[in-house]
């Protein structure tokens, strides 16, 4: 390995400098002598440089330079693998600006007064008819609309639970702004940690037991950053601990629209015993904009969210509430998340692809799972934790952003040197060039630790 990668990093330096376009690259026998190692490790090496396009072969010839080095990896605009907003270039534009003009010709002076904390009475129906079709059912007297998934966990963090209990469970990684929300507020949390494979089920029981657990924070499918999913095991396990030991669950279901398998229910579907409280967010799948979210709250809980959601703010947006409401009735959502869904698929299958090709053309540098079917999120693990940080700069000099997840940590719970990834806003034609130049440096980067 040391061999193969000290060889590769001084062909490309070779490629950058006393080589131009079009001179010949030394023979294999010539490369094999001069770097004292075996002929497969070159050809191995002039594969690589094939396959980056720096340089080409020849039948019977040899190989030549294509390009430089810098030339070649420079690529024409930044490639954002942290951006995790919708892809711009799928925003429903002009359907949802039909549903707007509607919206205002419809309720005309309702829209432009106070509203009520729950939201919309007419979007609450609509709501509860369209939350059906994710095996999500309720009364509209249990059905809130918020200012996005945050708003609602903002509520929940900060309001008292009838079991007096303070402290919020945290899987680890999570999502960012509540980790920070929770520790800005000096509001008791404790993580738990999560992987591709999920969580420990008896750790779980343990931290449950010992009580105190106001609710357990947890994001089942296509987890940020993890990109990961509970199976239908681990999520019946996790209900049936929270009925046992009288934990709620907070179900942060941004995601539920990329699933692509018709059989996958949310957690709280397995749910018997009204503990978990259902989020979902519109901003993820429509506009970023928009701050529409929904919150399901068990009965024991409905009156007291809606006493503090009204101190907070009265209600959400009434405009972009009544626009909803026509966009769901219309039929022109499941247009969209069709759309979107198909869009993303094909992202995470190239995501995919290219990390399965950066493992075999670096092996034994770093490690991560492949992204989850339709989902747009998954990371890296360098073998060499130290790699990291070197890494994401150098990647950013390439016009390339990437960054590590210790930003989605609690303070003071141990941070894998995790690199992440996401494509929801990258170019289909972007992936794979983008994934080559992340392995490409993670792996240097790894290359430098060792050889210290």
């Amino acid at each position: 390995m040391y061999k193969y990668m000290g060889l590769l990093n001084e062909l490309e330096r070779m490629i950058s400098g006393s080589l131009k376009e079009g001179d010949k690259m030394p023979s294999i026998r010539t490369l094999s002598e001069r770097y004292t190692c075996s002929k497969s490790t070159v050809i191995r090496a002039l594969s690589e440089l094939e396959r980056s396009h720096l340089i080409y072969a020849s039948a019977k010839s040899g190989y030549y330079v294509l390009g430089s080095a810098q030339k070649k990896e420079q690529p024409s605009e930044i490639i954002d693998f942290v951006h995790s907003a919708p892809d711009p270039e799928i925003f429903p534009y002009l359907d949802f600006q039909q549903c707007l003009n509607k919206a205002i010709d419809t309720y005309r002076n309702e829209l432009f007064i106070y509203g009520t904390p729950k939201g919309l009475p007419s979007l609450i129906k609509e709501m509860q008819r369209h939350l059906a079709d994710y095996q999500v059912f309720a009364e509209p007297e249990r059905i809130f609309i918020t200012s996005g998934v945050q708003q609602a966990l903002t509520l929940l963090a900060g309001m008292p639970f009838p079991d007096g209990r303070k402290t919020v469970l945290v899987e680890q990684p999570s999502y960012p702004l509540f980790t920070d929300y929770l520790e800005a507020h000096r509001i008791p949390a404790v993580g738990i940690r999560r992987d591709a494979d999920g969580i420990d089920l008896d750790e779980l029981e343990r931290i449950f037991r010992g009580g105190g657990i106001k609710f357990f924070y947890t994001i089942p499918r296509f987890h940020n950053p993890l990109g990961c999913s509970y199976t239908r095991r681990q999520k019946e396990a996790i209900a049936e601990l929270a009925a046992r030991y009288g934990v709620y669950i907070v179900e942060d279901d941004y995601m539920a629209d990329l699933e692509q398998d018709g059989k996958a229910d949310p957690l709280y579907a397995y749910d018997r015993t009204e503990r978990t409280i259902y989020l979902k967010s519109y901003s993820k799948i429509l506009f970023p904009g928009l701050r529409v979210g929904v919150a399901v709250l068990p009965s024991e809980l409905a009156g007291a969210f809606g006493r503090y959601k009204k101190l907070l703010d009265i209600d959400s947006s009434m405009l972009s509430q009544a626009a909803l409401e026509l966009y769901l009735k219309s039929g022109m959502f499941a247009r969209h998340r069709e759309k979107i869904r198909n869009r993303y698929s094909r992202r995470s299958e190239l995501l995919g692809e290219a990390i399965r090709r950066a493992k075999n053309a670096y092996p034994d540098t770093f490690t991560g799972p492949l992204p989850a079917a339709g989902g747009i999120h998954t990371y890296l693990l360098p073998r060499a934790p130290a790699a990291l940080s070197s890494a994401v700069e150098k990647l950013r000099s390439r016009r390339i952003h990437a960054e590590s997840a210790k930003g989605h940590y609690l303070s003071g719970f141990r941070a894998e040197a995790m690199l992440k990834l996401n494509v929801s806003g990258v170019r289909d034609e972007q992936i794979a060039f983008g994934v080559d130049v992340v392995a490409e440096e993670l792996a240097k980067a790894v290359h430098r630790v060792w050889s210290r």
